[in-house]
């Protein structure tokens, strides 16, 4: 479920050779694991059990051999539940949980806002620190050193998570014009 066509743009504009697979054999042997997603946490994490690709993704984040990047929906299926439409477990890959966005402001969360970096390890080189967002739920981490940035929506909303090599961003880093790109340069470029 997702934006995989402006993701798969974004990743040939900035030289990243990759394929779109459903195949939990794939997601064994790929190299890095990109998470887009668009809609409901519920039915997203459906279809990951249903075709084997969340126990793929948790086994081989678990074998610390692999960087992960979740976009939007695919950040805050890194949680350990979401509650969209109700309650359902994530993958669990940075507790937390994914909850309504209540905020006092007009829901979806919609347009260009600043974020507040506070682990700067993939915004390195990002001057205007601008990105594209649409969402109505958004992440609370348990761990609050798990929050890489964090936007202001009628309150702090988290807008990126890391926890080793697992990332996310609920921003859409694609549609984000030159801040978005640099994100994910640095983000394939980093071997660490």
């Amino acid at each position: 479920m997702g934006n995989l066509a402006s993701v798969s743009k974004a990743l040939k504009k900035i030289g990243v050779l990759h394929s779109i697979s459903a195949d939990p054999e794939a997601v064994k042997a790929a190299e890095t694991l990109v998470l887009p997603g668009v809609g409901s946490f519920g039915a997203a994490m459906h279809n990951l059990e249903s075709s084997g690709l969340a126990q793929a993704i948790k086994e081989r984040v678990a074998r610390g051999d692999v960087k992960l990047i979740g976009i939007c929906l695919g950040m805050q299926l890194l949680a350990t539940k979401g509650y969209e439409p109700a309650e359902c477990p994530g993958l669990g890959l940075i507790p937390g949980d994914v909850v309504p966005i209540e905020a006092g402001m007009p829901v979806p969360h919609m347009g260009w806002n600043d974020i507040r970096i506070l682990n700067p390890h993939y915004f390195e080189g990002v001057n205007y620190p601008d990105f594209y967002f649409v969402h109505s739920y958004h992440f609370k981490p348990d761990n609050p050193a798990h929050i890489a940035a964090t936007t202001e929506y009628g309150t702090d909303l988290v807008a990126a998570v890391q926890n080793g090599s697992v990332f996310g961003c609920q921003f859409h880093p694609e549609k984000s014009q030159q801040a978005g790109l640099r994100v994910l340069q640095n983000f394939f470029n980093d071997h660490a």
